[in-house]
């Protein structure tokens, strides 16, 4: 497999949060609120070109988009080779009623098992996590 097949790895998931666009915008960027939904450090600059870490530097990236309701960067865990492409992540939010509804498009794995495994994360490790929080914060 050459390097050009494996751009057409990608998935797009949707994802609805109790919250309007901008805090969920924040609950994204603010290295505060990361802490306090992942339980883990993070640093965001918030500008295109910014340096993007999260998971306690398990993954990182650099900022590529950023609006108020858009938001894309690149994406490396530390697992992957030195040689291995980042992936990247792209996200639009779009208020729905009382909530929020989060596409995110990711794309560039290097193998399917990658995508698969990432395809759960997104789920397990940003959306739980972030919608407990919210329910927690609120009672």
């Amino acid at each position: 497999m050459n390097d050009n097949q494996h751009t057409s790895l990608s998935f797009s998931l949707q994802f609805f949060v109790y919250a309007p666009p901008d805090e969920v915008m924040e609950l994204l960027l603010n290295p505060e609120f990361i802490k306090d939904w992942s339980g883990e450090d993070s640093v965001v600059e918030k500008k295109v070109g910014g340096k993007f870490m999260m998971f306690d530097g398990w993954v990182e990236g650099k900022i590529l988009k950023i609006t108020a309701d858009e938001l894309a960067y690149t994406w490396k865990p530390s697992g992957w080779n030195k040689e291995t492409a980042a992936s990247e992540v792209n996200y639009k939010l779009v208020a729905v009623e009382h909530r929020t509804e989060v596409m995110i498009k990711h794309t560039n794995f290097p193998n399917e098992e990658e995508m698969e495994s990432h395809k759960k994360g997104w789920e397990e490790h940003f959306f739980e996590p972030i919608g407990e929080y919210l329910a927690n914060r609120n009672l």
